[in-house]
């Protein structure tokens, strides 16, 4: 088993990912380039947050050019496990790897806070540790965070439970007043209809240890983990 982190021009939470991986596991975990082709063997592909590219025409859709992605596509469509967090999930939307794209968040702002999510499907890779009762609090760092997709789109994420995470408030209450992005449907993650491709918008990598003051994020990567043996 093998994790690999790509890194673009701008990535700022690889390095975060790649400490977070090595301390949950004893699994080797690589650093991609996003110029190069060769995925080193990894079963398991992670594309972290950041400004890959400035964001300078719009959030992930230069990266997804970058020639590691059509290795990546390549192994999402072979059932290999792809996740992208906050600019990653971005950049799975641009490519094409999960439906919808991810708009200017509704108040115009970046917002850098924390949040809280309502875990909905429990039956994935990155979430067969949680409990539905469960609120985790997770960081968000994002002006471009806001989940939009064509109601067709959005009808079949929810028919097929493919929604990951929803944004709620501390208490877990799915509402208005816990979306800090005008998410539709309060999403913040979701997964493709294989079931092999995830994205977030919020950072578990950013609250994985006691010396953040938050170890909620480090369920998700438990997760991860768990299932090791069957990735391979």
């Amino acid at each position: 088993m093998k994790f690999g982190v790509v890194i673009f021009p701008g990535s700022n939470c690889d390095k975060d990912l790649i400490e977070t991986l090595s301390s949950i596991s004893s699994e080797p975990v690589v650093e991609l380039w996003h110029k190069d082709t060769d995925l080193k063997g990894v079963d398991f592909i992670f594309l972290p947050g950041g400004f890959s590219y400035g964001d300078y025409l719009r959030s992930g859709a230069i990266a997804k050019l970058s020639p590691i992605m059509k290795s990546v596509q390549e192994h999402a469509a072979k059932g290999g496990y792809v996740m992208g967090i906050c600019n990653g999930f971005q950049i799975l939307c641009e490519s094409g790897l999960l439906p919808g794209a991810l708009l200017h968040n509704n108040n115009r702002q970046f917002i850098c806070k924390n949040v809280y999510l309502k875990p909905v499907a429990l039956d994935l890779k990155i979430s067969n540790l949680l409990k539905s009762e469960q609120v985790l609090k997770i960081p968000i760092a994002h002006g471009e965070g806001n989940f939009y997709a064509d109601a067709e789109t959005l009808k079949q994420l929810e028919d097929n439970n493919q929604v990951i995470f929803r944004y709620c408030d501390e208490n877990g209450e799915i509402n208005e007043a816990g979306n800090p992005n005008g998410s539709l449907n309060n999403i913040a993650g979701i997964c493709n209809s294989g079931r092999n491709v995830f994205g977030m918008m919020p950072n578990p990598e950013r609250c994985y240890a006691e010396i953040l003051h938050n170890t909620d994020g480090k369920l998700i990567f438990e997760s991860i983990v768990a299932q090791v043996g069957s990735l391979v």
